[in-house]
């Protein structure tokens, strides 16, 4: 505890030296400008609302110089020419404990020295953002926009210092006033903004973008309590809302005069001249929330703009509160905040369904009117609109924000007056789509009737869309082959189970008589003479006279959906899967038909992950081997550098190093367990770790039916037989299964259960643990990941789109046992074959596999049924697993017949662990293959991927501050 005497002399002395910190970033020379005159003269409040010109590099030192003191440019400067030492930092920090309290005063403890140290961090920031966009408006480059549903940031405090190369002055500045960095940077919330993969993929991206100096925004939501913090009780999974905002976010800042105005239900009318108005319905306000992003030594530092929802002040039902029915009055505010409460809300009701498609929409419309704003600002008038793809390119990262192209085109036919065909046009040369998923489930699919409800007039868009689809297909394949026609409308239409549009009806009708008439005939009735195009003819589909109804193998009563991965691919100008062999599922399965008609529109871009958060902060011990033996830390930004491991990876003092580095690191692991769980574990056992979300395909019931088998072999033998056999593991689990996902939570259950027996065990002792750490995130992550030893990537081949974990964990020097499935298969490339477990069924199998599972005809293996017998007795607690066995059984059914193929790769599973504890045993090899993945990952930094998403996709060049 510090306690932080202030007087007024001290205040005053505070704020001098604070303007001096703020002063010197913003490049005044401190002999030649009275930092207590602009102290006087400026308002703290104004610092981030001054103009800040950018130097040229070409530009004359002097002239600058002396053009940064005239009131004509303000102030301006040189933001390299500053850099804090730890007493001015020392001096910020206290400034903000005073004039930006969020704490009482009296003393100055953990948590508002956390606080005040990211706002002294965030000071900084501040400068630099504002430099960065007002050098974009100036310069009015192209700009990505990258919108995603979810973004798992982690804690920001040392990554922010780590990026601005000021680690050790801030560790130093918080010593003399009595706390450890650490201690203060553990004060901070992980932000619950995300989930899983997809949100640190897109966390990773923006860390990129900046330290690559691409101009670029992200767009997300504000979630108040994030998904939900997990606790693990002898229930299994409980859910509770995350905190993560209860004391303030010190790295955000609400920017009250940006907000927009989101519509919900109402209706549509259609003017005279036949534009389209959506009136009436619901009201939102959606408010900006801003988050600076600093890249990695560099001044560039982007924005991440966060919506919050809320309720316009006249939309308050006033008279109903005061006449009492305060219920009604509040309705409306509860129904426009909740949009923001929580992320992935429960969709198993129509509330749930409802609100996760407003989320959805909100995201895209505030997003899309901002856009929007920012390039009719920046372009002047008159707004030439044909230029919004050449200034503007929009990434959705996976389908959540499919509404931006019905969206898009809204805003600009009846909003800013243009016709349907310009419209289209610019929406589909500004849009792009990353895949994440083959799953059938993770395609979006919406009821058309909620959507009908809720957004009218986008159902209009889309059904133009959708006509203009078919269309495109009609005249790609003709109408001669009926049948062939009809199934490729199946699989592409965006609408399914939806009548045709009455043109296109009337065109496969006129197709259906002709094809029973006599040729000669045929040729006097055309199709293709009589065949209306979109751009044709602006009413196609609004005459419904005379017109005899073709569907295309509809079933009476099936649901109408929209499907939104379809229009992603209509409506986007790109489409990219995230590992190589995800890309090719993409074209050949997921998307064949698309592909086929656009193969110019599908691309391959493999995930990276940032090497800054990954392995540069989060593990300094081997950075710093890592850059002593490579010769220099440009790694960390160029991870090709990486491979110089590769020529090392035998000599002897190296693996000394790298062994010493990766036990300091299991240490800290074992420490944290036992903070968390309260198990004691041997930093000397292997730590075999699997870490990511609990879904059935990711396969955590593979890895913990194998835990089984090990323990109870190792029951059947005697103490000294174990350990000649078993290698001491420490099995780590971690992750979140979705609150109404039961299966998940039937396996989070059963792996607690499996490690309460096991770990109290006396025979067993510190032979095998396993252990499931809580509320895994980000910030686990980097205890978890440099500790790791083994790692398991085990999911159903063909089923996991890249993933990204594997990742870091073979950047850090993790070796890993996995199938053939996402980038396992590139790292696999990478690391060397010799260096990756490898067990299990390919992609190419599966279809096959389950087609024998239908018919009855697999065997499993002995083993296998040995470790359902033993689960069945009771071994593992008195709770019933008859329905976790059960979808293990049978040949076919709902949660049967064992989709995922657990059986079938159980024998191969158990039997490559074998091979892995061999490995271990040869402490040696296991190092140089621990050095050699490293060595191998430097394909797989978010660095690479962004360099390919930004020449390929969209078409933007680094701009870089002097």
């Amino acid at each position: 505890m510090a306690n932080l005497p202030f007087s007024a002399t001290s205040a005053q002395s505070m704020s001098i030296s604070h303007s001096k910190f703020i002063l010197g970033f913003m490049g005044f020379n401190r002999t030649t400008h009275n930092p207590e005159l602009f102290l006087i003269r400026t308002p703290r409040s104004s610092y981030s609302r001054r103009k800040l010109s950018v130097k040229n590099v070409a530009s004359n030192q002097k002239q600058k110089l002396k053009d940064s003191v005239t009131q004509k440019e303000g102030i301006a400067g040189d933001l390299g020419t500053f850099i804090p030492d730890s007493a001015s930092i020392a001096s910020s920090i206290k400034y903000h404990a005073e004039f930006t309290p969020s704490f009482s005063t009296e003393k100055f403890e953990l948590p508002k020295a956390y606080f005040a140290t990211a706002e002294s961090v965030r000071d900084t920031l501040i400068i630099n953002w504002n430099a960065t966009y007002d050098y974009y408006e100036k310069m009015n480059v192209k700009q990505a926009y990258y919108l995603s549903m979810e973004y798992l940031q982690g804690r920001a405090l040392l990554n922010a210092i780590g990026n601005l190369e000021l680690s050790g002055a801030y560790a130093e500045a918080l010593r003399k006033l009595g706390h450890d960095l650490e201690d203060v940077a553990r004060q901070e919330p992980d932000a619950a903004l995300g989930n899983g993969g997809l949100g640190r993929l897109a966390s990773c991206f923006l860390d990129s973008l900046a330290t690559l100096n691409y101009p670029a925004w992200g767009y997300g939501l504000r979630y108040k309590y994030g998904l939900f913090k997990q606790h693990i009780t002898k229930d299994g999974q409980e859910e509770v809302a995350e905190n993560w905002l209860e004391m303030g976010n010190p790295w955000e800042i609400v920017r009250n005069d940006v907000s927009y105005p989101v519509k919900f239900y109402g209706e549509v009318t259609s003017g005279a001249d036949g534009s389209k108005q959506w009136i009436g319905g619901e009201n939102v306000v959606a408010l900006a929330y801003d988050v600076p992003i600093p890249g990695y030594k560099t001044k560039t530092t982007i924005n991440l703009r966060l919506w919050s929802t809320k309720l316009a002040p006249e939309e308050f039902d006033l008279r109903a509160f005061n006449a009492g029915d305060h219920a009604k009055a509040y309705a409306a505010m509860k129904n426009a905040e909740k949009i923001c409460y929580i992320l992935y809300p429960g969709d198993e009701s129509l509330e749930g369904k409802t609100l996760r498609l407003k989320q959805q929409y909100t995201l895209c419309s505030a997003s899309l009117q901002d856009i929007i704003a920012r390039f009719e600002r920046r372009s002047g008038e008159p707004v030439k609109w044909e230029n919004f793809p050449e200034k503007v390119a929009v990434q959705m990262n996976d389908t959540h924000p499919t509404l931006c192209i019905p969206e898009l085109i809204r805003i600009l036919m009846d909003v800013k007056g243009l016709s349907w065909k310009e419209a289209w046009d610019i929406t589909r040369r500004t849009v792009a789509y990353t895949n994440h998923t083959v799953l059938p489930e993770a395609l979006e699919k919406w009821s058309l009737e909620l959507m009908q409800e809720l957004l009218p007039r986008h159902v209009e868009i889309i059904r133009r869309i959708d006509e203009e689809l078919v269309h495109t297909i009609i005249s790609e394949y003709g109408t001669e082959d009926l049948d062939m026609l009809k199934q490729k409308l199946k699989q592409m239409r965006i609408l399914d189970n939806v009548e045709l549009p009455d043109s296109i009806a009337e065109l496969l009708f006129k197709s259906e008589e002709n094809s029973a008439v006599d040729p000669a005939e045929e040729v006097e009735s055309s199709v293709e003479e009589n065949k209306p195009t979109a751009e044709e003819d602006e009413s196609v589909g609004l005459d419904t006279e005379n017109k005899k109804e073709v569907t295309v193998d509809e079933a009476p009563k099936m649901p109408k959906v929209v499907h939104m991965a379809n229009l992603c691919v209509a409506g986007g100008y790109a489409v990219n899967g995230v590992a190589e062999i995800h890309s090719e599922i993409v074209k050949s399965e997921v998307f064949n038909e698309f592909y086929k008609l656009w193969p110019e529109k599908f691309q391959n871009k493999t995930n990276g992950v940032t090497p800054r958060r990954w392995i540069r902060f989060c593990n300094p011990d081997l950075s710093k081997i890592i850059t002593k033996w490579i010769g220099t830390e440009d790694w960390v930004v160029d991870t090709e550098k990486l491979v110089t491991l590769r020529k090392f990876a035998d000599n002897e003092e190296l693996q000394s190093e790298w062994r010493e580095a990766k036990r300091r690191n299991k240490i800290k692991v074992a420490s944290f367990l036992k903070e968390k769980t309260g198990y004691f574990v041997d930093p000397d056992a292997m730590f075999d770790v699997q870490v990511k979300r609990i879904h059935e395909y990711k396969r955590q019931l593979l890895n913990i039916m194998g835990i089984v088998y090990r323990y109870k072999k190792m029951k059947e033998m005697s103490p000294e037989e174990r350990k000649i056999k078993f290698v001491p593991r420490v099995c780590i689990f971690g992750g979140k299964a979705f609150a109404t996902y039961v299966q998940a939570k039937r396996i989070v259950k059963f792996i607690a259960d499996v490690g309460v027996t096991v770990n109290h065990d006396p025979e067993i002792g510190d032979l095998l643990k396993v252990v499931f750490v809580p509320d895994y995130n980000v910030s686990v992550a980097e205890v978890l990941i440099p500790g790791s030893e083994l790692s398991q990537h085990i999911s159903t081949a063909g089923m996991e789109a890249s993933g990204t974990s594997n990742m870091k964990f073979a950047m850090n020097g993790c070796i890993q046992i996995g199938t053939l499935d996402g980038a396992n298969v590139e790292i696999r490339q990478e690391v060397g074959e010799d260096n990756f477990f490898l067990f299990g069924a390919q992609a190419h199998e599966i279809a096959g596999l389950r087609k024998e599972r239908t018919e009855g005809k697999f065997v499993p293996d002995p083993r296998f049924e040995e470790v359902k017998a033993f689960v069945r007795s009771g071994a593992f607690g008195p709770y019933n697993y008859e329905e976790l066995m059960g979808s293990l059984e049978g040949n076919e059914g709902y949660g049967r017949a064992d989709y995922f193929l657990v059986g079938k790769d159980f024998p191969s599973y158990i039997e490559c662990q074998e091979k892995v504890d061999e490995a271990y045993r040869d402490q040696k090899r296991w190092t140089k293959m621990s050095i050699l993945n490293t060595a191998g990952s430097f394909k797989f930094s978010s660095d690479r991927t962004i360099h390919e998403y930004a020449r390929d996709i969209w078409g933007i060049e680094p701009v870089v501050l002097a």
